[in-house]
């Protein structure tokens, strides 16, 4: 399944929208929360999802000379973002995480090395959460926004991150009393 897609078929459902814009919105919204694409995805899957007849593309000028690329969601594409969004899919499998394949393998470090990582870790957690937490508060003010906007899918995704980070620090802190013991 190309989930790229219909990431883009819903920023695109939102407004229109340039390649430059989506991938902006992947890099330094909300959405880079939980989702991220770089420029060298977006264009390839822009130009398939033209061909497949989900997105339309207008050359409009900017200025004087620049040209860009203007693209919208058709109906077919706006129906496929819907049977998509209506989908019961099965639990994907559980992400990835070097850091604990590195805890798993703590065998071979000593307590000390163990306990830099630990302590690392729980840094970056930390400003990330602080990051997240502060997010929430200039978008938010940590109300959540009626259902049925933008507003409220991006505070519950944001509220989503927040509870992750604070439950891997939590995580963190168990490891620590451990190696304590």
């Amino acid at each position: 399944m190309r989930t790229l897609k219909y990431a883009i078929l819903g920023l695109i459902n939102r407004e229109p929208m340039t390649g430059y814009d989506i991938t902006r919105e992947f890099n330094s919204n909300n959405l880079a929360n939980f989702w991220y694409a770089k420029h060298s995805q977006v264009y390839p899957e822009l130009s398939r999802m033209t061909e497949e007849g989900l997105i339309t593309c207008q050359i409009v000028i900017q200025g004087e000379k620049l040209e860009k690329k203007l693209y919208s969601i058709t109906e077919k594409g706006r129906d496929e973002l819907t049977a998509w969004l209506m989908a019961d899919d099965p639990l994907p499998p559980t992400p990835k995480d070097v850091f604990r394949l590195r805890i798993y393998f703590s065998d071979f470090m000593t307590p000390d090395e163990l306990q830099g990582h630990l302590l690392d870790q729980l840094e970056k957690h930390r400003i990330k959460h602080r990051y997240l937490c502060d997010t929430m508060e200039e978008h938010h003010h940590n109300i959540a926004p009626p259902l049925g906007t933008k507003e409220c899918g991006d505070y519950m995704v944001l509220r989503g991150a927040i509870m992750r980070e604070t439950s891997y620090i939590e995580w963190l802190h168990e490891c620590e009393k451990l190696l304590q013991k």
